[in-house]
This record gives structure tokens, C-alpha cells and sequence, in this order.
């Protein structure tokens, strides 16, 4: 085997986990070499922005960059782009690259996230639809929109519900199609849910719910149209498909790695497999915010403290993974803040009213708070930690008083 380089680092992926990683060993004072390989041509950037602000033409690409292009090379850092990882040997400590490179390496940090789930009815390589995931995607996106476009949004998730926002904010009337009795289904209460229906109807956004899809009508290869389980038909120029994340963890899985829904990994970042770290979308981990269970979490917050997690566990200091999760969410001039996991809550609490657009969503478990949903609600999402930090029970009836501030809730 022709090994064409080695590096003591290599960081498959060029996300927010394998940029941050690479930072984060630099600033912990890690002189070794240091290679990121991504399939993308672009050097890293922030992805969170492209369902927002870069599809609204608020921000240009420039100002996605994690850092500018310089920093890399100034920091000695190798940026191997548009090329794919095909295979992994932890024995042999090397990968094989799509153009057939062998890249030798120390240590390994797999931090390739993942891709967008894909629809798997007729008309699923349709021209015409589409997914955002990454710079690429938005451009084509943008591309094919017109100002009378016809577009369907195939999922009420948070890629889905802040294309619909962009959408309506430039006067473009979306259908948004979600499979289950109300958006946001997996990820939060039912008062949120319906705030954001009624937000995005109120917006113009035609919002369905329980809408099954039976297939994508098409015309020479193009999208026409969305036909339903129920048999109607919906027209569409444009279809937007959010439906979630498939984790990129095929050449792991092939090299003998525990896989699940995601690599597992433990709680120092390390997969089963010698000298091989996974951070990000793709790491299934023990979180303490989650009992100890393995959870896989999408979000910036995520990607950059595992990447600090998995630097210092390389440099020798391991310190087990304990960051609260936290997400963000934009939608028209409403702030969503999450704080915590509510997964496994048995009581919810409102604090608040929604029709004023400014409240939270309070989830608890056996009487103590697991996690905050804030709305234009910035104090309560401040205050919240101390909370589900210290697992104290509180006083209820004070909880649902939005003029009582958090801190101040008494406990029982």
C-alpha cells in the first residue's frame, strides 16, 4: 500500500465538529500535525445559517466562514477538499480517499455529520427537489426560484418551518406537508407546536398536517406536483424535503465499529475502534442531560464541545463530555431558545401566553425541570440553568407565573 502523506490528526469532516476540533487542539497548545479532509469544496463554515439567513440573502457566504481562509494554513492546518473518505483501517491506521490516496494517520476524528434523509416514494430523483444541508444545496435552491414558484416543504421540523418563514418573508406562498397531527412533534410540547402552525398560517404558509405522501408527480424528470395518500394532488415548481438526518457512518460501520443510530462513542468521544474519535451529528453518546443515555444531538452547541471533549482526551488530559445542550431557532421576528433534553418528560408548564408571542414551555420529571423552550424569552432561558443543574423541585403554581422570574421561584 502507497501511503501518498501522514498526519498525527485526521479530521474527516469539515463541519462545526472537525473545524472546532482542529482549533480546539491548536489553542490546547497540540503542535502535531493536523489534516481535515471534506467532501465539500468549500473551506469550513457554519451550517445553521443556510436555512436562515444565507437563504434569505441576509448574509453573504463569506460571513459563514468559521474562520477566513487564511487561518487554516497561518495555524498548520492541512484542508484536503472536495474529496470523500471510502474506507478506514484502525489496524493499519489509514483511509483511503475517493481518488485513491491512502492518508496515514495517528489518530482519527471522524466528524462527517451526515445527509438529509431521502424520500423514498416515485419521483424521489425528481429535477426540482430539493434538500439543505449544505452551500451547494441553497444555491441550486435559490436558483430555481421564481417569484410566482410553486413550492411544497415536505416536513415540519426546523429546516422545514425556517424555509417556510424565508419563503413568506419574500412573498412566496409554501404548502408545508407534515406526517404527523402537529410540527415539531419529536422535539417539543403541544402549546409550541401550535404556535408555530398558527404563526406560519397567519404568515400565509398553507400547513398541513397528517399529510401522507404517496409519491412526486413528475413531467420529463421535473417535479409537478405532490400527490397524496388521500389522492389529492398538490402543484409544485419547488419541493423541500426536511424530513432528518441519516448519519454518516457507513465506512465506520464497515471498519468494525459499534454503530447504532449513529457511531457510539463514550464519554470521552472515543469509538470502539483503537485511536478513533467521533464528535457531532454522527456521535451516539451517554449524556448526563439524558439520564447517561445514548443520544445522538444535531446542533452547534454539540459539534463544538465534543470537538474540546475529544482535543483534550488526544493531548492525554481525557475529561468526560458534560456540556448542557442547547439549540436555537429563527422564524420571522420570534427567537426560539431550547435549553436541556425534555425527552422523558411527564409534566409540562406554560409560562406565559402564546397569543402575546413572548412565553416558555417548561418540562419536568418527578417534579424537577429537565428543559426550556423560550420564546422571545431570553430571561427565562438565562435563568433556567440554575435549574436543571440543581434538580431542585419548584414550586409549581410560582413556575407558571410569567411575572414571577425564574430565579425567584420558590422550591417545595
Amino acid at each position: 500500500m502507497m501511503i501518498a502523506r501522514r498526519s498525527d490528526v485526521v479530521i474527516v469532516g469539515t463541519g462545526h465538529a472537525g473545524a472546532q476540533t482542529a482549533i480546539a487542539l491548536r489553542q490546547q497548545g497540540y503542535v502535531g500535525g493536523i489534516e481535515m479532509i471534506g467532501a465539500e469544496p468549500d473551506p469550513p463554515y457554519e451550517r445553521p445559517a443556510l436555512s436562515k439567513e444565507y437563504f434569505a440573502g441576509e448574509k453573504t457566504f463569506d460571513r459563514l466562514l468559521i474562520r477566513p481562509e487564511a487561518f487554516w494554513s497561518e495555524r498548520d492546518v492541512k484542508l484536503t477538499l472536495g474529496r470523500r473518505v471510502q474506507s478506514l483501517s484502525s489496524s493499519e491506521r489509514t483511509v483511503i480517499l475517493d481518488d485513491g490516496q491512502t492518508i496515514g494517520f495517528d489518530t482519527l476524528v471522524w466528524a462527517a455529520g451526515g445527509a438529509p434523509r431521502r424520500l423514498t416514494c416515485a419521483g424521489q430523483d425528481a429535477v426540482g427537489l430539493h434538500t439543505i444541508r449544505a452551500r451547494r444545496d441553497v444555491d441550486r435552491l435559490i436558483g430555481e426560484l421564481r417569484p410566482r414558484s410553486r413550492v411544497v416543504i415536505i416536513g415540519g421540523g426546523f429546516i422545514g418551518l425556517e424555509a417556510a418563514a424565508v419563503l413568506a418573508k419574500q412573498g412566496v406562498r409554501a404548502v408545508l406537508l407534515e406526517a404527523g397531527d402537529r410540527v415539531l412533534a419529536r422535539v417539543a410540547a403541544e402549546p409550541l407546536s401550535r404556535f408555530f402552525e398558527d404563526e406560519h398560517r397567519r404568515h400565509g404558509v398553507d400547513v398541513r398536517l397528517s399529510a401522507r405522501i404517496e409519491c412526486i408527480e413528475t413531467e420529463g424528470g421535473r417535479v409537478t406536483g405532490v400527490r397524496l395518500a388521500d389522492g389529492a394532488v398538490i402543484a409544485a415548481d419547488v419541493v423541500i424535503v426536511g424530513i432528518g438526518l441519516t448519519p454518516a457512518v457507513e465506512v465506520l460501520r464497515e471498519a468494525g465499529a459499534k454503530i447504532a443510530d449513529g457511531v457510539v462513542v463514550d464519554a470521552c468521544c472515543r469509538t470502539s475502534l483503537d485511536d478513533v474519535y467521533a464528535v457531532g451529528d454522527c456521535a451516539l453518546h451517554p449524556n448526563r442531560f439524558a439520564d447517561g443515555r445514548l443520544v445522538r444531538l444535531e446542533s452547534v452547541q454539540n459539534a463544538n464541545d465534543q470537538a474540546v471533549t475529544a482535543a483534550r482526551a488526544i493531548r492525554g488530559e481525557a475529561e468526560p463530555y458534560a456540556a448542557m445542550p442547547w439549540f436555537w431557532s429563527n422564524q420571522y421576528d420570534l427567537k426560539l431558545q431550547t435549553l436541556g433534553l425534555s425527552k422523558g418528560h411527564d409534566q409540562v408548564v406554560l409560562r406565559g401566553r402564546p397569543e402575546e408571542r413572548a412565553f416558555s414551555v417548561v418540562y419536568l420529571k418527578a417534579g424537577r425541570i429537565l428543559a426550556v423552550d423560550c420564546v422571545n424569552m431570553v430571561k427565562d432561558y438565562v435563568q433556567a440553568r440554575a435549574w436543571i443543574l440543581d434538580q431542585r423541585r419548584p414550586d409549581v403554581r410560582a413556575l407558571a407565573d410569567p411575572t414571577t422570574p425564574l430565579k425567584a421561584v420558590g422550591c417545595i
